[in-house]
C-alpha cells in the first residue's frame, strides 16, 4: 500500500514538472489549438467569458492564409496579413497564449502533449488546419514548394528573385529557361490565383527591372489533373478563369498529371518534360494525424468525423473545427469545403452554443465562392447569382480587406492595391536570406 502511495505521489510530482506554466482557475478550462480561422474566430467570441481559454499555436501569430500568394509574388509584406495573437487578446483576462506545437491527446487522462509540456483540458478544441497533400511523392514533397504559412511563401518569393538573377547571368538558353519557367500543379483557386500573379509579373514587372530578360521567354504552366479549373466553383466560373489565364499566356494543361520532379524536370503522365527549377505544388491538403486517437476517428484526408455539435464520435470533450472536422449532412455526403467560411461559422456556432446552450446542431450555410486573376478579372459564384469581370474583382478585394485582422492591416493592404493599381508596379521585391552566424575559428 505504502508502495502504491509513494509511485502515485511521484507520477504527481513528475506531471506537474511537465505541465506548461499556466496559472489554475476556478473556471471550466479550454484548450484550442490552432489559431487560424477557427480557433482565432472561437477565442474571440468567447474572451471574457466565465471560461479559462488556453491557445496554443506553433506560431505567435495568426495568418491569413487566402493571400499567401501575393506575399509569394512580392505583391505584399508578411506583416500585412499576419497579426500577433498576444495583441489580439491583450484586453482579454481569461486567455492565455502559448507557442507550442501539439504532439499527442492523452483521453482518457484528458491531457495533451506538447513540445513545450503537458496541459490538462475540460473541453479539447482540435483547429490545426490542413497541409500540402504530395500523395506519398517523397521526391515532390523534398523538390517542391508549397503555400500553406508565410514562411513558405517568403521562401517562394527569394527563389523567384534570385532564379531572376541567376537567369541575368546565364548566356546558355536552355539552362536560362530553367530558372525563369515556372510550373504550378493544381487548378484551384490558390494555382489558378499564383498563375495570374506570375503572368502579370512576367507582363509588368520583368521588362522593366529585369530588361535583359526576354519576357517572353518566360514560360507559365498550370497542370490540372482534372477536365476543369476551379472545381469547387460552377462550370463557368471554371471556364471563364481558363480564358482569363490564356489571354494572360499561361499554358493550361488539363487532365494530366505530374508524375515526378527532381528538381531541373518535371514528368507529366503523358511523357512530357518541362524543364524548369521551381514546381509549385498546390494539388490538394489534407490533415495530419494526432497521436492518441482512435484510427477511426478518420476519414477521408485524415479529417476527424463529427456529430452535429462538432464533437468526434468517441470522445465528446473533443472538438474539431475547421479544415479538420468532418460532418456529413443531406446537404454535404462528402463533408463540407475546407474553407474560412466553414471554419468561422463553426466556430461562431460552438461559442453561442457554448454561452447559450440552445443544444441545436451546427448547419453551414453557402455564402459564396470567389478566385481572383490578376487585374481587373475575378469569377464570384454566390447563392443566387454568378459574375464574372472588373465588379468581381472589386468584390474580391473589398472582402479580403474586410476579412483581414486588424486595422492597421486593412489599410497597408489597401494602400499597396491602390498604388500597385495604379503605377502596375510594387516595390517589395526585397531578397531576405536567413542570418546564419559563423561557425568559423577566428585566425591566429
Amino acid at each position: 500500500m505504502l508502495l502504491k502511495v509513494t509511485l502515485l505521489l511521484i507520477s504527481r510530482i513528475k506531471l506537474h514538472l511537465y505541465m506548461l506554466n499556466i496559472p489554475d482557475s476556478k473556471y471550466e478550462r479550454i484548450v484550442i489549438v490552432g489559431g487560424g480561422f477557427a480557433g482565432f474566430t472561437l477565442a474571440k467570441k468567447l474572451q471574457n467569458k466565465p471560461i479559462q481559454l488556453i491557445l496554443i499555436d506553433k506560431n505567435n501569430y495568426h495568418q491569413f492564409q487566402p493571400l499567401f500568394y501575393q506575399v509569394a509574388m512580392a505583391g505584399l509584406e508578411p506583416s500585412s496579413i499576419s497579426f500577433p495573437l498576444r495583441k489580439a487578446f491583450q484586453n482579454c483576462d481569461n486567455i492565455v497564449i502559448r507557442v507550442a506545437e501539439l504532439q499527442e491527446v492523452k483521453t482518457e487522462e484528458k491531457r495533451i502533449l506538447t513540445d513545450q509540456g503537458e496541459i490538462y483540458y475540460d473541453k479539447l478544441v482540435l483547429a490545426m488546419g490542413t497541409k500540402t497533400n504530395f500523395y506519398g511523392n517523397k521526391e515532390i514533397e523534398e523538390k517542391a514548394f508549397s503555400l500553406k504559412t508565410v514562411a513558405e511563401s517568403l521562401y517562394l518569393r527569394n527563389s523567384i528573385l534570385e532564379d531572376f538573377e541567376k537567369a541575368l547571368m546565364e548566356k546558355n538558353y536552355e539552362l536560362r529557361q530553367k530558372y525563369i519557367d515556372v510550373v504550378i500543379v493544381g487548378g484551384g483557386a490558390t494555382g489558378v490565383e499564383l498563375a495570374g500573379a506570375l503572368a502579370e509579373m512576367k507582363q509588368y514587372i520583368l521588362p522593366k527591372e529585369y530588361k535583359e530578360i526576354d519576357s517572353k521567354e518566360v514560360d507559365i504552366h498550370l497542370v490540372q489533373a482534372g477536365d476543369a479549373l476551379l472545381k469547387g466553383m460552377s462550370k463557368e466560373a471554371g471556364e471563364t478563369a481558363l480564358k482569363y489565364l490564356q489571354k494572360l499566356g499561361v499554358n493550361v494543361i488539363l487532365n494530366k498529371r505530374v508524375n515526378s520532379y527532381d528538381g531541373n524536370n518535371v514528368v507529366v503522365n503523358d511523357g512530357t518534360t518541362i524543364p524548369c527549377t521551381k514546381v509549385i505544388w498546390a494539388a490538394g491538403v489534407h490533415c495530419r494525424k494526432v497521436l492518441g486517437l482512435d484510427e477511426d476517428s478518420y476519414v477521408r484526408g485524415n479529417r476527424l468525423a463529427v456529430n452535429d455539435k462538432l464533437q468526434l464520435l468517441k470522445h465528446p470533450s473533443i472538438y474539431a473545427l475547421g479544415d479538420q472536422a468532418f460532418l456529413s449532412d443531406e446537404e454535404y455526403e462528402h463533408g463540407h469545403p475546407q474553407v474560412a467560411q466553414v471554419a468561422i461559422q463553426q466556430a461562431k456556432y460552438l461559442a453561442k452554443e457554448w454561452i447559450k446552450k440552445k443544444d441545436k446542431g451546427f448547419k453551414y450555410k453557402d455564402l459564396g465562392s470567389m478566385a481572383t486573376i490578376g487585374r481587373n478579372k475575378a469569377v464570384v459564384d454566390l447563392p443566387k447569382m454568378k459574375f464574372k469581370g472588373f465588379f468581381a474583382w472589386i468584390l474580391w478585394l473589398f472582402v479580403h480587406i474586410q476579412s483581414l485582422i486588424g486595422f492597421k492591416n486593412k489599410i497597408f493592404v489597401l494602400i499597396n492595391w491602390m498604388w500597385n493599381y495604379i503605377t502596375y508596379d510594387q516595390s517589395l521585391r526585397l531578397i531576405i536570406k536567413p542570418f546564419k552566424r559563423s561557425t568559423s575559428k577566428p585566425k591566429t
